[in-house]
């Protein structure tokens, strides 16, 4: 008689795929995911991953919020260069994409250009 097999079981989650999705869903997300991977059970490789990566990316918005602001105040130069650092969020925003794709995928895939400095910077985040 042949055995067969049940290939419809449901597979068990993965909590640090959970934490790395969860991170880059907003800022109190990321803060959520944080909470969530200080927790000894949820600790994995791909959620400290996608938590260095995901808070890289708030950090450099954040900071290109700050310089933008800042250069509004300069006339004409200043507008110039905000107008280019304001354009630069639609690189953010492709960015956050390609993380919160590789989250879902559980992949270990760093964002183009800053991410493997966010992994360098934020090593600490174990």
């Amino acid at each position: 008689m042949e055995e067969t097999t049940n290939n419809n079981a449901v597979p068990t989650q993965d909590p640090g795929k959970t934490v790395a999705i969860v991170s880059y869903i907003t800022l109190i997300g990321l803060i959520i995911a944080f909470v969530m991977h200080s927790e000894q059970r949820n600790k994995s490789e791909l959620g400290a991953f996608h938590l260095r990566q995901a808070l890289g990316i708030y950090l450099t918005s954040f900071s290109m919020m700050i310089a933008s602001f800042i250069l509004v105040f300069i006339p004409f130069i200043g507008w110039m260069i905000a107008i280019l650092i304001n354009l630069c969020y639609i690189g953010i925003f492709i960015f956050w994409i390609l993380g919160l794709i590789g989250a879902v995928n559980g992949e270990r895939k760093a964002v183009p250009l800053l991410g493997a400095f966010y992994q360098n910077i934020l090593k600490d985040i174990k």
